[in-house]
């Protein structure tokens, strides 16, 4: 799967640790994905007008204040294990959302930021995940309202759930899908750091775009269950192989950037796409 040139364009743009990027190096790199310029140029204009790109006074771009809550958040893959907390069998509840009423919600489908923050239906109507995220329910609560979850949604801690309900909630997740996704994940990446450096430059850096997005896609979006659910272990060791990967695949794009007087990277251009999964994301992690 191909990013679209709304996505690459943000993806680029977020790398930069400072400075901008000329449309010329969007368009360079929009080739290689097979983007046309006209469609480039036209998320281009749309991303302006949002607020999530922006132009300094040499007519370059770089990424919107209204971006910067999102890559913010995207950045958390490094500092996983800083998200999470000890989990004391407490859940968080979203309570009155179902699939008859999940459009009624302002700003986005609340039943997407729900799935975004991995909660998962316990019964009709109530939507439940540990708590175990730093932040607590506040926290959630926060970050469920950003992603256009209505505020006529209750969000509670729930607690002492009955040993038949408490057993199905445990079981609400597919741990074992989880555990494999880490293990292949973590293959793909370990495989592709030996290959890079043999490929031509063109090849590389479109695979390290495409494989490491995937990654952190993975590791932004992982549900974060608690160690009795899920051990930890595998987890952070996708974390840590995908630190590695970040090194080689910026070193995949060291010469294009600098072919267009780009400033060094932030980290390795990857292709995220998430702010087109969940369209409200601009106000998470703020």
């Amino acid at each position: 799967m191909r990013p679209t040139a709304k996505s690459l364009i943000l993806d680029l743009l977020s790398t930069l640790r400072r400075g901008s990027m000329p449309v010329r190096a969007l368009v360079a790199a929009g080739n290689f994905f097979g983007i046309e310029e006209n469609a480039l140029r036209v998320a281009l204009t749309r991303l302006l007008a949002r607020g999530l790109v922006e132009r300094d006074e040499r007519g370059q771009y770089r990424a919107g204040s209204r971006a910067e809550a999102l890559d913010r958040w995207i950045k958390r893959w490094r500092t996983l294990d800083q998200a999470v907390r000890p989990w004391d069998g407490t859940w968080v509840a979203a309570l009155g959302i179902t699939a008859r009423t999940a459009d009624r919600g302002s700003r986005g489908e609340p039943l997407r930021a729900l799935r975004f923050l991995a909660f998962r239906e316990l019964v009709p109507g109530v939507h439940v995940r540990p708590d175990n995220l730093a932040g607590g329910v506040a926290g959630l609560r926060g970050h469920l309202s950003a992603l256009g979850l209505a505020p006529s949604v209750l969000v509670t801690a729930l607690h002492e759930l009955d040993r038949i309900t408490e057993a199905r909630a445990r079981r609400l997740w597919d741990v074992r899908a989880l555990g494999r996704a880490y293990r292949e994940a973590r293959a793909a990446l370990t495989a592709s750091e030996a290959r890079l450096p043999r490929l031509p430059p063109r090849e590389a850096m479109v695979e390290s775009f495409l494989l490491g997005g995937r990654t952190i896609r993975q590791l932004v979006l992982d549900p974060l269950l608690p160690e009795s659910l899920v051990p930890a272990a595998e987890r952070e060791a996708l974390v840590a192989a995908m630190r590695r990967y970040d090194r080689v695949g910026r070193a995949s794009w060291a010469s294009f950037m600098r072919g267009f007087d780009i400033l060094p990277e932030a980290r390795t251009p990857v292709d995220l796409r998430i702010v087109e999964r969940v369209g409200g994301l601009e106000g998470v992690g703020t």
